[in-house]
């Protein structure tokens, strides 16, 4: 799914402010009715909701600052304040508990309190736990929507204010049932309602203290790892996966990926297989930030022509037509190298003596190398003249037809690009024939064109199968 950023900043402050207005409105409220009732059950409530007032504030600020862009002081921008954001709501959360667990001890055991239960104090519960309702589903779909950490605690957080005011609600209803139905004991149902409500919150501020304390340790989601590991391992191209490292920042996921690839494999096509695993990651952390870094790794199987490719690599260079021969029990090797048109004898000769020697040491087998030194073209070469020789495109068709594997020879094209004669044309051949033998038959076209035709410098011939002529 695609984040629209904006509407995603709206969206989260939005809930974010709604929730800080009822976090005042319920605090007031709160206060009010348990001092006058004498409800240590509502005090707690109400230091509660103060405190979710202070809670919801941060989380307000945190998202208001969270979604800054990264900048050259915060390069993974500003998305851990909705963690710290969260674990300071995690260490409020503890504060409350630790007073309502202490007054409601000192109630029960050391200074009795007389208790008024009233309808405004049940009316006041029931309208906070509809606003709680209400505002922990607002937050919690905002959170999953955009992977809020600091949304999610604030969403839990009032969930459990839910619970909490029912346990407020049933407790000033069992000490309206002790004085109506005389049943002394019940009066202590106030003050251990507050240890339920603690009970509660602490339970929630465990669980709360955990994923904070993960995503500011940077810890990995768990299962994350080994579902990346398991899925990226069967991406076509990947030989294996070398790391996986996730961090969290807000909503925001970073993975570090490194992956082995054959080291035969072209720049172009790393980045296309590292694309694909970016995108494998993208599906399964959402918004996140992927580097995935390409290893290469040598082949079991790798042949003497794919470690001589693979030194050729290594030294940036491009070599071809590559031929290995055993003579005798000796191996030996002749190649093509392609250096710069521009490049002095010299430093050409020293490119090759080191290509050679970096070869003998990954293939100690070869005994010889012998290489062809070709310049790689780095000028545009314009062709004044286009020439016209029927009578020689008459002789070079008749040498294609004097060849069983030639069908014919067609689009032939005579130019004159500097003071030499390049001599362009298709050849059709039959489908079946190898790649191999298509060499041959070319290079056997070639000898014999410019044996009628001495003055042509270059020759290039483009083959096609029979079934694709298309002349």
């Amino acid at each position: 799914m695609t984040i629209n950023p904006e509407l995603m900043r709206t969206e989260k402050r939005r809930v974010a402010r709604n929730s800080v207005l009822v976090a005042i409105l319920m605090t007031i409220f709160k206060f009010i009715v348990g001092t006058l009732s004498g409800s240590l059950g509502i005090l707690s409530e109400a230091l509660h909701s103060a405190l979710d007032l202070v809670a919801a504030s941060l989380t307000w600020y945190s998202v208001r600052v969270s979604d800054r862009p990264a900048d050259a002081g915060h390069q993974y921008g500003y998305g851990k304040i909705e963690n710290f954001s969260a674990f300071i709501e995690t260490g409020l959360l503890f504060v409350t508990c630790v007073w309502i667990i202490w007054a409601a001890i000192h109630r029960l055991f050391f200074h009795t309190v007389e208790i008024e239960p009233s309808v405004w104090a049940v009316l006041v519960m029931g309208v906070s736990i509809a606003l709680d309702v209400w505002r922990s589903r607002a937050l919690k779909r905002v959170a999953d929507k955009y992977n809020s950490q600091a949304l999610q605690a604030d969403a839990l957080n009032f969930a459990t204010d839910i619970w909490s005011s029912a346990v407020v609600i049933a407790g000033l209803g069992f000490v309206w049932a002790g004085r109506y139905y005389h049943v002394p004991w019940l009066a202590n149902a106030d003050p251990i309602s507050a240890l339920c409500v603690a009970g509660i919150v602490v339970s929630v501020s465990w669980r709360l203290s955990r994923a904070t304390l993960d995503a500011l340790l940077d810890a990995a989601p768990p299962g994350v790892r080994s579902e990346i590991i398991l899925r990226v391992g069967s991406v076509p191209g990947v030989l294996g996966v070398e790391r996986v490292r996730i961090r969290r920042a807000g909503s925001r996921y970073f993975a570090d990926v490194a992956v082995g690839m054959a080291r035969n494999v072209t720049f172009q096509a790393s980045d296309a297989v590292a694309s694909e695993v970016r995108t494998l990651i993208h599906r399964l952390l959402g918004d996140s930030d992927v580097l995935v870094n390409a290893v290469p790794r040598a082949l079991k199987n790798e042949s003497t022509f794919d470690r001589i490719r693979a030194a050729a690599m290594r030294n940036n260079l491009m070599v071809h037509a590559i031929s290995v021969q055993d003579i005798e029990g000796k191996i030996h090797v002749e190649l093509d190298i392609e250096l710069d048109e521009n490049m002095l004898l010299l430093a050409a000769h020293d490119r090759v003596t080191a290509l050679e020697a970096d070869i003998r040491s990954h293939v100690p087998e070869i005994t010889s190398i012998l290489t062809h030194i070709e310049s790689e073209p780095a000028t545009i070469e314009t062709s004044k003249v286009i020439l016209q020789d029927h009578d020689l495109e008459e002789k070079l068709k008749a040498i294609g037809a004097g060849l069983p594997d030639v069908v014919d020879v067609h689009e032939i094209i005579l130019k004159r690009v500097r003071e030499h004669i390049f001599l362009s044309c298709h050849v059709t051949m039959r489908d079946t024939l190898p790649l191999r033998r298509v060499h041959e038959v070319q290079n056997a076209l070639e000898i014999q064109f410019q044996l009628v035709a001495p003055q042509l410098f270059r020759v290039l011939i483009h083959p096609e199968p029979q079934t694709d002529n298309r002349r």
